[in-house]
Order: structure tokens, then C-alpha cells, then sequence
């Protein structure tokens, strides 16, 4: 299939989606162990990924260490004057603590993640928009600080794997660094930087960017990864996979339910991220849905047994930037 980022209406087909999936389970799996997993030649996964990340399609990157950080996090929700989404937008995604920014559905709010130090918290909490927002353009801002992740979201899989095809192509659970262990020096950030760009790179490409011995790389990169350090993320337009719908659901959940409620839809297939915050909603779910028919019996097949109160829906019009990674285009989703 001829796929080609120009085309928006493009849709990949079944093993392009497989493909996607097992780079989800594991960012650098080599095209041999990809291919063994799959029942494919080693040469249709390297034609077929390079095609893809040639037209845009896919990306995957270093995934930077947001996890840890996002309790405290603040998830904003700006509103701002017609015609000036994009231009907000762009300017919240180019800070380097924001990692997640969306232009909701009707171009009037923006969604966005801001891992910021105290004097950024303390500035919105007071209301004030964010720095790189000209108060003329903003009309309100609203701020939530985020209570607790639920991790199992943040592992979001495509679905197009069975379970035996994900376990064998997982790698062993990252081990958090052991105390005293040495921190990352100055070739390791080199390293962590270069796989932001591209985490597919291969020892000896990285060797050969870097100046230094393929075996030094690979020793780097294995402490690395032991350190919970080389965790990858998958850059795709949810589209491409069926998956026409990204919405926010912001959710009234009674205090002695919101733990309960959070675990069941950070297991839920669709549910891409599940946060517990401050303000009048107290879970925040973002999910995927093939269409909007999808996303009403999200809401009612879903929701409605696990006895959430009030639920507030907002539809991502356009993705800017996800995982820290900026994405290109006005259609770029992810």
C-alpha cells in the first residue's frame, strides 16, 4: 500500500497497524525479532517501517521522564479568542515543560500539560495565562492540578497484537536505578538527546554520531534502560489505526469510587490517560474511539456501570505535541 503523508485520508492497513503495535510494545525491537514475533520476512518489516517513517507517519522517540513528574503537574485548559488557537498553541508547545498540548474540537480551547517549576504553578494558580500567551488573546484559564496518575494508561496499545505477540516482543520491566548509582553524565544526555530525535537508531549509528565505540553505546544504553531511562513512545495519527476520535472526559466521580473508577479505565483499551485533579471534576480520562458513535457507547457502556456522576466531553480538534515531541503539520495527531 502506497501511503504518503500528504494524503489525509490515508488508512494503514492490517500488518502497517500490526507494525505500529509492536513498536508500542518496544520502540527499538530490531526488524529480525519483529519479524520471528510476527510471521513476516525481516525485509517486509524494514521496507515497511522506513516507508512509514519516510512519509511522516510514524515516529518514535525517547519517551522524556514525565511519569514521575506528573503528580503535582498542572493540566490547563485555555480559552482564547477566535483565530488565535494555533498561534497559543505553538507557543506553549515550543516550552520544554510543557509535553502534551491539543487544540480542541471548535478552536477555542486549547488543552494542555505543564510540568513547570513552583514560580510557573504559582503564576497560573493566580490566574494569570501562561508566558508565552499574550493576555489579549486569552480569554479564561482554567487550572488543575493533578492528584495521581494511573500508570497502566501510559502503557496504551493499539490493540492489534494478541497477548502472546506483545509478551514475546516486551522487554523486561525497566529496574529503577538502585541508591547511589551513578547519575546520567554528559555522553549519556547526549545519547538520551539523540534518541529523542529518533529511537530506532541503531549501537552503531549512535556510536558513529557520537564519536565513540559502539560497545561504550551500548553498555551506556543498557545502564540507561535499566534505569527506566530508554522507555519509547509511538508518534502516529490515530486515524491511521481507525481511530477517527480523541476526547477528554472530564468526570464527577464519588471520592470513595475515584481510585476504583481510575484502575478500571486505565485498563480500558481505548483509555490513552487517566488522572485524579483538583476542581470541580476529579478524573481526567483522555480515550480513543473509531467515531463519535464509539465515543457515546464509550460513554454509556463504560461510564455509566462504573457509577460516575457527571461527565464533561471535549473532542481534540489537532494534537501539537505529545510526549514532549512536537508534531508536524495542522493535522498531526497522536
Amino acid at each position: 500500500m502506497d501511503v504518503t503523508a500528504a494524503d489525509p485520508d490515508t488508512v494503514l492497513d492490517t500488518l502497517d497497524r500490526r507494525l505500529v503495535c509492536a513498536l508500542q510494545v518496544n520502540g527499538r525491537a530490531g526488524a529480525g525479532r519483529i519479524a520471528e514475533v510476527l510471521g513476516i520476512s525481516a525485509r517486509t518489516v524494514t521496507r515497511r517501517l522506513a516507508r512509514l517513517q519516510r512519509a511522516g507517519l510514524v515516529r518514535v522517540v525517547r519517551m522524556p521522564g514525565t511519569e514521575d513528574a506528573a503528580v503535582g503537574a498542572l493540566l490547563l485548559r485555555v480559552r482564547v479568542l477566535h483565530g488565535e488557537a494555533d498561534t497559543v498553541a505553538r507557543a506553549l508547545a515550543d516550552r520544554p515543560d510543557v509535553p502534551f498540548v491539543d487544540v480542541m474540537l471548535g478552536g477555542r480551547e486549547i488543552g494542555a500539560v505543564v510540568l513547570g517549576d513552583a514560580g510557573a504553578h504559582d503564576r497560573l494558580s493566580d490566574g494569570r495565562p501562561p508566558e508565552t500567551a499574550s493576555a489579549a488573546v486569552v480569554a479564561e484559564t482554567a487550572v488543575h492540578a493533578v492528584l495521581h496518575a494511573f500508570p497502566d494508561a501510559g502503557q496504551w496499545r493499539s490493540g492489534h497484537l494478541g497477548e502472546a505477540e506483545a509478551a514475546a516482543l516486551a522487554e523486561p520491566p525497566a529496574a529503577r536505578p538502585a541508591p547511589g548509582s551513578v547519575p546520567p553524565d554528559e555522553l549519556d544526555r547526549v545519547l538520551l538527546a539523540r534518541l529523542g530525535e529518533d529511537a530506532r537508531q541503531s549501537h552503531a549509528a549512535l556510536a558513529a554520531a557520537v564519536g565513540t565505540p559502539e560497545s561504550t553505546v551500548r553498555r551506556r544504553l543498557n545502564r540507561l534502560d535499566g534505569a527506566g531511562l530508554v522507555r519509547t513512545h509511538v508518534t502516529v495519527d490515530p486515524r491511521l489505526l481507525g481511530l477517527a476520535v480523541d476526547a477528554r472526559l472530564w468526570l464527577d466521580v464519588p471520592p470513595g469510587r475515584l481510585a476504583a473508577v481510575g484502575a478500571a479505565l486505565a485498563r480500558h483499551p481505548q483509555v490513552h490517560g487517566v488522572f485524579a485533579t483538583s476542581g470541580p471534576a476529579n478524573l481526567m480520562a483522555a480515550v480513543f474511539c473509531a467515531d463519535h458513535g464509539g465515543l457515546y457507547r464509550f460513554v454509556t457502556d463504560t461510564l455509566g456501570p462504573l457509577g460516575v456522576g457527571r461527565a464533561e466531553t471535549t473532542i481534540v480538534a489537532r494534537a501539537v505535541k505529545r510526549e514532549g515531541a512536537p508534531l508536524p503539520g495542522p493535522r498531526a495527531r497522536a
